[in-house]
């Protein structure tokens, strides 16, 4: 009981103390905006992620062509492909953390409008450091669309339909995928490899309405930005996609890569040392606690070192080595890039029938049985109908990956923290691609070389070889994934 007998203080007011101010929600107010049509949504989130589906394989069919106009050396064609890849890897977690601070919708906005500005600056491009450069910055718009895209999907509908959702949106990867490689090698032939990029001009400046009508924002359950986790996700990802990529030309033991690869695991260290302590982690470590989150993350790694560093070999092989066209050659990998974009969605239909670990293991297991025949049969002068059938089988096994990879890694984790999930599992997807190319570009140039057919067949089939072990141990690893996926 209190004393109320001593002397009361003087009054500080006339007027009688206001009650403390309510701790603001960390959450923003929900989006009172009314639903618009699934058709409508699923365009605005998948019309921007196509096109940076689309540049990530886009180039390939180029590079040849590219070689000759600008002088290229082979260590440029590789950083047209790894400019790209290394920027958006190295900002995939500050987009997602940004998008939940400052609102998914306006950070998916922005990325469009980067990723079509650099498209522009690309397709300007006069000489290989110029290109090099417009590539980074498209990475840094890329890196602000691929994450948020699904997370604004799985926002934006229904839990009933979210599995059909990301199939489709899966599908969309699968066409972007397909599309690359086919659309590069035609503007290639029929116009100029500058209109590789230009396409993506109109296309950004006429989706940004449509996602503005179609999407409504939302943020994640984090109130404040964590400038120290964005500085050391950021630093730690660039400077271990740099060791990597430089790796297969200057030596893993090369000094430089050394203390590249050394200091990105150190600031990689340092942000998971310092998000269990962070009040509003951009990286909640809590999230790698979740097996099924955990085994997701494990096979898309596997998967995208073995296949993209797979893919990008393979795709220069029919010009290389069989003197096709660009357009020719796009043709001639269709087998493998268009059937996702049929599988993909199918994937989503079953996923919740039959669970994620089935698909993954038998999409892995494809891939792996694909990658091992093309090595198997690979030659300068092979008939092109003996590499129709494991072309196939690797579509499949490709479709069979986007969709359940995509719905486990949503399903897995609570609302909130599907942007920080998303982002978490395409950095280290990036990672994989950039380390694929590393490596298996190392495999092929300690086997072969690339001015000579017979010398591209010799570095390719052991690098293909290399490619499909690795994706079988992430068969081995998805077996992992519990039977059922669990929805939040």
């Amino acid at each position: 009981m209190s004393d109320t007998t001593g002397t009361l203080p003087p009054p500080t007011s006339v007027h009688p103390p206001r009650p403390p101010a309510a701790k603001a929600p960390d959450r923003a107010p929900v989006d009172r905006t009314p639903p618009r049509p699934l058709a409508a949504v699923l365009a605005a989130v998948g019309i921007p992620m196509f096109m940076v589906t689309l540049d990530n394989l886009v180039v390939t069919n180029a590079l040849p062509v590219i070689r000759t106009e600008l002088g290229a050396s082979l260590r440029d064609l590789q950083w047209f492909v790894n400019a790209y890849t290394l920027s958006f890897a190295a900002l995939l977690l500050t987009a997602s953390a940004l998008g939940d601070r400052v609102g998914r919708r306006r950070v998916f906005v922005a990325g469009i409008a980067v990723f079509t500005l650099a498209s522009a600056a690309c397709a300007l491009a006069t000489d290989p450091a110029l290109l090099v450069a417009a590539r980074i910055v498209q990475g840094f718009g890329g890196a602000a669309v691929m994450p948020l895209s699904l997370t604004l999907l799985s926002d934006a509908v229904p839990e009933r339909l979210r599995s059909a959702a990301i199939g489709i949106w899966g599908g969309i990867a699968g066409l972007g995928v397909a599309l690359g490689p086919l659309l590069g090698g035609a503007v290639v032939d029929g116009l100029s490899w500058q209109w590789i990029f230009w396409v993506n001009v109109p296309i950004g400046m006429l989706v940004l309405p449509l996602v503005l009508w179609a999407l409504r924002d939302s943020r994640g359950g984090g109130g404040r930005l964590d400038p120290l986790g964005l500085v050391l996700a950021s630093a730690g990802v660039l400077a271990l996609v740099w060791g990597i990529v430089h790796g297969a030309d200057d030596g893993w033991t090369s000094r430089g890569v050394l203390v590249a690869s050394a200091g990105g695991a150190a600031l990689l260290a340092a942000l998971i040392a310092w998000e269990h302590r962070a009040s509003a982690p951009m990286l909640a470590p809590r999230l790698f606690r979740i097996r099924a989150f955990s085994v997701a993350n494990l096979v898309a790694f596997a998967f995208s070192l073995g296949v993209f560093g797979s893919i990008f070999l393979l795709a220069q092989f029919f010009q290389v080595a069989q003197g096709y066209s660009p357009l020719e050659s796009g043709i001639r990998t269709m087998p493998w890039t268009m059937a996702p974009m049929v599988v993909a969605p199918l994937a989503g239909l079953v996923i919740d029938r039959i669970g994620a670990r089935v698909l993954l293991v038998t999409g892995q297991a494809l891939l792996a049985i694909a990658l091992a025949w093309i090595a198997a049969v690979t030659a300068v002068d092979l008939d092109y109908g003996s590499f129709v059938a494991p072309l196939l089988l690797a579509g499949i096994g490709m479709g069979l990956t986007f969709a359940p990879l995509a719905t486990v890694v949503m399903a897995a984790v609570p609302e909130t923290d599907r942007a920080m999930a998303s982002g978490t599992n395409n950095t280290v997807r990036e990672v994989g691609v950039a380390m694929g190319i590393a490596v298996l570009a190392s495999v092929f140039a300690s086997h072969g070389t690339y001015t000579d057919p017979h010398g591209y067949v010799d570095g390719l089939v052991p690098a293909v070889w290399v490619g499909s072990a690795i994706v079988a141990a992430g068969a081995l690893i998805a077996a992992l994934l519990p039977g059922r996926t669990r929805r939040n």
